[in-house]
C-alpha cells in the first residue's frame, strides 16, 4: 500500500493544504495522511492554537474524503519532533507502505540542513509543491544530498501564495478568514474562538 504523508502544524488548516493534498492523492493515486504537528524544530514555540484544536479543525475539513486520514503520531511521542523520526515510527504502524513525503519548495531546498535528510531519503519519496518566488537548483541540491533528483517528484499542483500565518495576521487585522479556511474547519474555528475571531460573517 502507498501512503503520502503530509504534516504540518496546521495553525491553521487552509485551503491550500486541501488543494495540495488533493494533487498529491491523485499524482500518487494514494491516500494522504495529514499529520499535525507538535512543536517542529524549526517553528519551535511558533503554534498559536493548541494542538487539540488543531485536530479538530484538521478533522473537521477531511471528513468528508475517504482519501484522506488524520495521524497523531507525531502529537503523542515525545520530542524533539524530527521528521525523519516520524517516518521510522509510521514504518512500524504501517510496515508493508511504501511512503511518499510532501514537502514544499522552500522545505526542499533546505533539506541539506534537515536532521538526517539522506535517512529521511531511505524512507520515503519525495512529492514536492513549488512555491511561489522559490527557485531550486537541483544541481546544488544533488551534490549535498546525492540521489535527491531521483527520489523527487515535482507535483503539479497551483501556486499558492498563502499561508497560516498571513491568515491569523488577518484575524487581528479584523479580516473575516471565511473562504481561506474550509468551510467545516472555520466552523470549529469560529465555535472556539480561535485567534481571537469572534465574528459571524
Amino acid at each position: 500500500m502507498r501512503l503520502a504523508v503530509f504534516g504540518g502544524t496546521f495553525d491553521p488548516l487552509h485551503v491550500g493544504h486541501m488543494i495540495h493534498a488533493q494533487r498529491a492523492s491523485e499524482t500518487f493515486d494514494c491516500p494522504v495522511l495529514f499529520v499535525p504537528a507538535a512543536d517542529p524544530p524549526h517553528k519551535q514555540g511558533a503554534t498559536r492554537a493548541s494542538a487539540e484544536d488543531r485536530v479538530a479543525m484538521v478533522e473537521a475539513a477531511i471528513a468528508d474524503n475517504d482519501r484522506f486520514q488524520l495521524s497523531r503520531v507525531d502529537l503523542d511521542r515525545p520530542g524533539p519532533h524530527y521528521s525523519v523520526d516520524m517516518l521510522k515510527i509510521l514504518h512500524e504502524q504501517y510496515p508493508d507502505s511504501e511512503w511518499i513525503f510532501l514537502l514544499g519548495a522552500d522545505s526542499l531546498r533546505d533539506l541539506p540542513r534537515w536532521h538526517q535528510p539522506l535517512e529521511l531519503m531511505h524512507l520515503a519519496r519525495l512529492g514536492v509543491f513549488a512555491r511561489p518566488d522559490v527557485t531550486i537548483e537541483m544541481t546544488d541540491l544533488e551534490a549535498s544530498l546525492p540521489g535527491l533528483t531521483a527520489a523527487a517528484t515535482w507535483i503539479d499542483s497551483p501556486l499558492i501564495d498563502l499561508s497560516s500565518s498571513v491568515i491569523v495576521d488577518g484575524i487581528m487585522k479584523g479580516f473575516s478568514p471565511r473562504y481561506l479556511v474550509p468551510d467545516a474547519a472555520m466552523a470549529v474555528l469560529q465555535q472556539r474562538k480561535l485567534y481571537g475571531y469572534e465574528q459571524t460573517i
